[in-house]
C-alpha cells in the first residue's frame, strides 16, 4: 500500500534533531511520499537539501507562507523567487507552497496580497500546482484563483466555509485533511461531502495534536494510518480502497509516479 503525506514541514525548527527519527518512522509504516512545504527562503533551501538526501521519498514544495511576509528582509522576496525558478528548472520541485492568505494578519494584508500574487505567477511560469493556506480567506482565494492560470489547486486543511467546498469541487480543486478527522465532527463532515477523488492526506507536522490518540506527541508520518482509517469510516469504504485512491490522487495532483 502506498501512503502519502501531501503536507509536512520537515525544515521546521521543531523537527531539528528529529529528522532521522521522522524518516525512519515513514519508512517503517510504508510511506511512499512526503511533500515538505517551505515557508521562507531558508526553508526553501533546506527542503531542497533534505529532498536530495531522500530521493523517491521526500519531494519539495517551495514558497513563502503568509505568516512570514512580515519578516521578509530586503531583497528576500526576489531572492526566493530566483531560487525557486532555479530549482524549477533542475530539481524535483513538485509544487509552489505553502502560500496563501491569512485573515489573522490583516495589518499586512497588502503585503500578503503582493507576495501571494508573486507566488501564483511563479506557479504559472513553472507550470506547477499550488498548495494553499487559507485560514479565514478560503472563499476569497477560490474566487481569486480563477483569474490565474495555475495547473492544479490544493486547499490545505480545508475546514470552512462549507458552502465554498462545492465551488472548489466544481473547479476540480483538491483538499487535504489530517489527524483532526479522527476527532473533529466538522472535518469529518467536510470529508463526507468531498469526492474521494479530490482528497489527499496530510499531517501538517510538526503541528502537535493534543487529543487522543495523538496526545501531544511529536507529529509523525505514521499518523497517516489513523487519517486513512477515519476517512474509510466516514466514507464507508475499505481502508485499502481509500489508500489506493488517495495514492492515485497524489500522482494526478503532483504529476508523478509513486515508487512502491
Amino acid at each position: 500500500m502506498k501512503l502519502v503525506d501531501a503536507h509536512i514541514h520537515l525544515s521546521d525548527p521543531e523537527y531539528n534533531g528529529h529528522l532521522t527519527q521522522i524518516i525512519t518512522n515513514a519508512k517503517t509504516v510504508g510511506m511512499s511520499a512526503l511533500v515538505t512545504n517551505s515557508v521562507d527562503l531558508k526553508t526553501c533551501q533546506n527542503d531542497i537539501n533534505i529532498a536530495k538526501q531522500y530521493p523517491d521519498l521526500i519531494y519539495p514544495a517551495l514558497g513563502i507562507h503568509p505568516w512570514n511576509v512580515n519578516f521578509l528582509k530586503n531583497d528576500e522576496l526576489q531572492e526566493t523567487i530566483d531560487f525557486i525558478l532555479q530549482q524549477g528548472k533542475k530539481s524535483r520541485l513538485v509544487a509552489i507552497g505553502e502560500i496563501g492568505l491569512d485573515y489573522k494578519y490583516e495589518t499586512i494584508w497588502e503585503q500578503q496580497m503582493f507576495v501571494f500574487d508573486k507566488m501564483l505567477h511563479l506557479a504559472e511560469q513553472l507550470c506547477l500546482p499550488v498548495i494553499i493556506h487559507s485560514r479565514g480567506t478560503t472563499d476569497k482565494i477560490v474566487d481569486m484563483l480563477q483569474s490565474y492560470n495555475v495547473k492544479r489547486v490544493l486547499l490545505h486543511w480545508f475546514s470552512h466555509p462549507i458552502e465554498t467546498l462545492s465551488k472548489a469541487m466544481d473547479l476540480d480543486y483538491f483538499i487535504t485533511e489530517g489527524p483532526p478527522i479522527v476527532y473533529s465532527n466538522g472535518i469529518r463532515d467536510v470529508v463526507r461531502q468531498t469526492p474521494i477523488t479530490n482528497l489527499l492526506t496530510e499531517t501538517d507536522g510538526p503541528v502537535i495534536y493534543r487529543k487522543k490518540p495523538f496526545d501531544g506527541q511529536l507529529t509523525k508520518p505514521s499518523y497517516i494510518q489513523d487519517v486513512l482509517m477515519a476517512i474509510a469510516e466516514v466514507k464507508n469504504m475499505p481502508v485499502c480502497e481509500v489508500t489506493e485512491q488517495i495514492a492515485k490522487n497524489f500522482e494526478i495532483f503532483f504529476n508523478m509516479k509513486l515508487h512502491a
